[in-house]
């Protein structure tokens, strides 16, 4: 049975190891058996960013995908873990590329998540996430800080220029609910 409470102690005790490979195999065994998992978060019904912990050191979020969801270019500042619970999560990660008048970012790779699959990204990431399925995916994501409060960037569409960050944009139609489960730690 997935306990939610120490989910998030067992994730704070890879904090003190700065060990995203010990994060990683936390959020692993989390989703490896979904079922129980969701019997704790919920099914995911609908689009969504749930918050299970919004603390100063550590973020963890439930991540309910729509079908055929595409996110903008952004990044977090911070390292994070992607598991995923449901459905499929791909993730086209860019690179920086050196312009004197605009601050923008070519593709350079990208990794396709399944249900199972635990991917870690650095601090520098700059990703886009697609939902290929026609259904709902899931996935818990983990951020080594206070993610909801951290400045961060997402980049136009079709300009791919720098721009400040804003939630409402980037995880278009993704409600952020921050009561029920979880919440402030």
């Amino acid at each position: 049975m997935f306990d939610l409470d120490q989910f998030i102690a067992d994730l704070r005790a890879t904090l003190g190891e700065r060990s995203r490979q010990a994060m990683k195999e936390v959020v692993a065994r989390a989703v490896s058996d979904p079922v129980a998992l969701m019997r704790r978060i919920g099914e995911p019904d609908k689009a969504a960013l749930q918050v299970l912990l919004d603390a100063p050191d550590l973020t963890v979020l439930n991540v309910v995908w729509a079908p055929k969801q595409v996110t903008l270019p952004h990044d977090h500042r911070m390292s994070a873990v992607i598991g995923m619970y449901g459905g499929r999560e791909d993730n086209l990660f860019w690179r920086r590329v050196a312009n004197p008048e605009k601050f923008q970012i070519e593709a350079a790779g990208g990794q396709a998540l399944g249900t199972g699959d635990v991917a870690i990204l650095g601090r520098d990431v700059v990703h886009s996430v697609v939902n290929p399925l026609a259904r709902i995916s899931g996935a818990i994501h983990v951020y080594d800080g206070h993610f909801l409060a951290q400045q961060r960037s997402m980049w136009d569409a079709e300009t791919l220029v720098e721009q400040p960050y804003d939630v409402h944009a980037v995880a278009k139609g993704m409600p952020l609910q921050t009561t029920g489960v979880g919440g402030k730690g």
